[in-house]
């Protein structure tokens, strides 16, 4: 989740974060509204990656992530992700101006490294050192886990993440696995998700409605910087509820039923998305304060 502040039409500013819409061929809810993001690369790990983060080791980072080794990948496919599905890249050149900031040879440059990082032509890695680049991963932090329910057709275990936006970048989204891009406070998208207007899946939602707690990019992350080495791991279920089906998260008292489908059990994997679709409407429901949901690493 990349986050800025920006003017607010009543004046002041107001938090906005990147959404990026999937594309509709997509075999998972195809044309949702996501956060850029994808799967960790092997490549995305190693001694080539430490030498090139800044700020946080693999030891550290495999600390906050629960796990033995490894986890400084995630922060590195975090930036390469970013870099790949939205044009934006988080690091820095030593002595350096900011990146990607009003100079046409650098931004032609990285446009056209870009298409070869995107077509497997080019390691992201590679690009970096060639240009001398530290990776910003002190400036990432981790702030929740979720896993697909059982039953999908495609099971995802994500890691979420927050950082600001890179100063004087302008996002321009793939073409390829992402179809638009847009900045937007938090609280705008789930009131267009609610109007039918966009589309947008139930650990978004939830992610949304935690940020949208805060009213500037520094809150978020001082926050997030100070939840990071506690997050849960959330792995819903999809239940049957006599009026259909709904999501329920661990606690919740149905969590112990029966789910809807066994993940090898292709029953009702047809209707997965249809599922996701309607238990994602029926939590984003408004409260009082306009921003129901989570602290950051809460469900």
């Amino acid at each position: 989740m990349l986050v800025r502040d920006a003017p607010a039409a009543s004046g002041g500013t107001t938090l906005e974060v990147l959404m990026v819409r999937r594309n509709l061929r997509s075999d998972f809810v195809g044309g949702a509204y996501v956060f850029p993001g994808g799967a960790v690369d092997p490549h995305d790990g190693g001694a080539d990656a430490e030498a090139l983060s800044a700020g946080r080791s693999d030891a550290e980072a495999s600390t906050l992530l629960g796990v033995d080794t490894g986890g400084l990948a995630y922060w590195v496919a975090v930036v390469r992700e970013t870099f790949e599905e939205a044009g934006l890249l988080l690091a820095r050149r030593e002595g350096g101006p900011p990146l990607l900031s009003g100079d046409p040879e650098e931004e032609a440059r990285f446009a056209a490294a870009r298409v070869a990082v995107n077509d497997g032509t080019l390691r992201f890695l590679d690009l970096c050192r060639a240009e001398r680049l530290q990776l910003a991963v002190a400036d990432v932090h981790y702030f929740a886990h979720w896993i697909t329910p059982r039953g999908a057709p495609r099971r995802y275990d994500t890691r979420f993440f927050v950082a600001a936006a890179p100063p004087g970048q302008i996002a321009a989204h793939d073409a390829g696995e992402t179809i638009a891009d847009v900045w937007i406070s938090p609280h705008r998208a789930l009131e267009r998700h609610r109007a039918g207007e966009i589309e947008i899946i139930f650990p978004t939602i939830r992610n949304l409605q935690a940020i949208g707690r805060f009213a500037t990019s520094t809150e978020l992350l001082d926050a997030a910087a100070r939840a990071s080495s506690a997050v849960p791991t959330i792995e819903p279920r999809v239940v049957p509820d006599g009026n259909g089906m709904r999501i329920v998260l661990p606690g919740d008292p149905a969590y112990e039923r029966p789910a809807v489908a066994d993940p090898d059990d292709g029953a009702a994997r047809g209707d997965f998305n249809e599922a996701v679709r309607a238990v994602s409407m029926q939590a984003n429901v408004e409260g009082p304060d306009g921003a129901p949901g989570p602290r950051p690493g809460r469900p």
